[in-house]
């Protein structure tokens, strides 16, 4: 049973606003934004400033390039997070929903018949499969990040620190199945606490040294670019390092609503942020080269280093959490949308539908954060790994905005078209910069998604063919009741018999005919549908059609972020006959043998790697939450 048909076509509004955030208070909500969605971008001080200057295209620390360097972090926070995202992307929500795949949903409803729109579609898919690099990497670069303020502090702690930053990740994701409602207490105060730390610091050191101020000024950043091209393009690379986690701020949309999240990256996020680097530019103008061993931590007097690194870990860790409680949000998403087999989801909230864990990905995840940590060692080794997943996925998603803008909002070229090239030269730049680093550890994220894209592409493209050879060989639904409805053995009871597609006669149904000789009182050909919005209103949940002979076809729809629930759909019907009982009711599931052949359409090995995914994916008895003892799986196969 798959999952991979839109049900209809969404309606958009430039604007549209999705689950009500209003009523929950503008303050509670952007306080909580603090504490989810600002923890990739508020950790990014532990090493931007550092690894612009000292990291794998070294800068002196002069007077012109630190002026040059703190000028474009800013910039670049206005231009790339204030403007391109807060301010443009965040307006393009599928009913309050942010996030590449979100955004693709929306947009693939609107131009399914567009010439380009399969290579949209790839786009979105490639920007997901780049989210889960980043998702490896942001635990394992803002941890050890953290962490190794140890060493500043008390150098006799250096050994210390790949032992400690491997038990916090362990630790991080062995309490993943416990849910994260209790915890995300903590974080809007951790995070609160963090951001007026930092802040602080920024200004006693602005105080000492206030003509950083000038950095503000874009001549500084244009000079810098301007005065040693090949030089500024190369630190391109580290800069960008300023802006990570600003595709958070869209993908995180729908937990807190747009507003919030503006009104808290304008007023307490952006300037705290500014502060601080400010704060270690003026250090380096003070202290030079000295100052690069670690020009976060030293802002801070020795005596409270040490609790400078427990605030920053706890910041790291929250930045974590919320990158892989976005790792499971997005796998959901890709599951109902059709691009990966059905995994166990589990509920860690009764309340909150969003709080899920997928245990199979929190694993995937931990091996590979772990794999990256021992690999390269340190947060400096892996920020060229970090650059090229996030400037992919900030490039792919202009390309996303460039058909939202021209086919969804009907914006007229003369203001599109320059915003566009703005974004264009400045994610381009940025991306560029990066592949330089493609040898020091940038192959890394490009692999990750690399494999992950081939994924995706092949479960999707699998369950297209599969439902293209089944639907070959399928008899009409009316053909088949009047053969059978008069020449078949009638017994009471309900048979629900689970199709992919609501045309045809399901193979379950005519084996189960073949062998057993007997058919139900009632009849349901059933159908799940995934719509291209996150979620489906109640009143439209249900769509069904009286064939005749005790025979109906019911269509089920459900939002991508919605977890289909059929015996509570079912309870909910009034108008097919008797209401259902689940102890009357059998659900009769098709499970296919794949054979791969040299028919068209897929190469062998990726024929071979879809029917391994549909081996290992998750029952659909468990996956639609069926009553164990009231199932029937049928075998067949089946050559693609």
């Amino acid at each position: 049973m798959s999952a991979d048909e839109s049900a209809h076509v969404v309606g958009f509004e430039e604007g549209s606003t999705g689950h009500g955030h209003s009523k929950d208070g503008l303050v509670k909500l952007s306080l909580g934004a603090i504490g989810v969605v600002f923890g990739d971008i508020g950790t990014s001080p532990l090493y931007a400033i550092r690894e612009t200057f000292a990291g794998h295209h070294k800068l002196a620390a002069d007077h012109f390039n630190v002026m040059g360097v703190v000028s474009l972090m800013f910039w670049s926070m206005i231009l790339v997070v204030t403007f391109q995202y807060v301010a443009i992307i965040m307006r393009a929500d599928n009913k309050g929903e942010g996030g590449s795949l979100a955004l693709l949903a929306l947009i693939n409803s609107r131009t399914k018949q567009a010439r380009w729109s399969r290579g949209i579609v790839l786009l979105g898919v490639f920007a997901c499969a780049l989210f889960y690099g980043d998702s490896m990497i942001t635990p394992a670069v803002t941890v050890l990040g953290a962490v190794e303020g140890l060493a500043v502090a008390q150098p006799s702690l250096a050994p210390l620190v790949l032992p400690i930053a491997v038990a916090i990740i362990i630790g991080l994701f062995t309490i993943q199945k416990k849910g994260t409602g209790k915890i995300g207490l903590f974080f809007a105060p951790v995070m609160l606490l963090y951001f007026a730390v930092i802040a602080v610091l920024g200004v006693l050191s602005i105080v000492q040294t206030p003509e950083i101020l000038w950095c503000l000024s874009p001549h500084n950043a244009i000079a810098f670019l301007v005065h040693d091209p090949t030089r500024a393009f190369l630190a391109l690379g580290s800069v960008v390092l300023a802006v990570t986690g600003a595709e958070a701020l869209y993908a995180d949309m729908g937990h807190f609503g747009r507003n919030p999240i503006r009104v808290s990256w304008l007023v307490f996020v952006l300037p705290a942020l500014m502060l601080n680097y400010m704060g270690q530019g003026a250090l380096l103008f003070r202290m030079g080269e000295a100052g690069l061993e670690s020009p976060f931590y030293m802002l801070a007097p020795d005596s409270l280093q040490l609790p400078l690194v427990i605030i920053a870990t706890a910041a790291a860790t929250i930045a974590s959490q919320a990158v892989i409680s976005g790792a499971f949000s997005v796998t959901q998403q890709a599951i109902q949308l059709g691009f990966m087999p059905r995994l166990r989801i589990e509920h860690t909230s009764a309340s909150t539908a969003g709080q899920i864990y997928i245990p199979l990905i929190n694993w995937l995840l931990l091996s590979a954060v772990l794999v990256l940590v021992a690999f390269f060692h340190s947060s400096s080794n892996l920020t060229a790994a970090y650059g090229i997943a996030v400037t992919g996925a900030m490039l792919i998603d202009t390309c996303l905005l460039a058909v939202v803008l021209f086919r969804l909002w009907n914006w007229p070229a003369w203001m599109a078209v320059p915003l566009l090239a703005l974004f264009f030269v400045v994610d381009g730049a940025y991306f560029t910069a990066n592949l330089t680093k493609v040898t020091s550890g940038g192959w890394f994220p490009l692999l990750a998604g690399l494999i992950i894209f081939t994924i995706l592409t092949t479960w999707a493209k699998g369950r297209q063919l599969m439902m293209a050879r089944m639907r070959e060989g399928a008899m009409p639904i009316k053909v088949f009741i009047q053969s059978a409805a008069s020449a078949a053995t009638r017994v009471p009871g309900t048979a629900v018999f689970m199709t992919s597609t609501p045309e045809g006669v399901p193979h379950a149904l005519l084996h189960n005919l073949k062998h057993n000789k007997v058919l139900h009182e009632r009849i349901i050909l059933l159908t799940i549908k995934i719509a291209d919005e996150p979620y489906v209103m109640e009143g439209k949940r249900c769509h069904l059609e009286d064939l005749g002979h005790g025979f109906h076809r019911m269509v089920l729809k459900y939002g991508f972020i919605e977890e289909p629930d059929v015996p509570l759909a079912l309870a909910n019907v009034h108008r097919c006959g008797a209401d259902f009982r689940m102890m009357d009711t059998s659900f009769f599931l098709s499970r296919q043998t794949l054979l791969p052949s040299a028919r068209p359409g897929m190469m062998i090995w990726r024929e071979k790697l879809f029917a391994w995914m549909m081996r290992n994916a998750e029952s659909a008895m468990e996956f639609f939450r069926l009553p164990t003892n009231r199932v029937v799986e049928l075998g067949s196969q089946l050559e693609i």
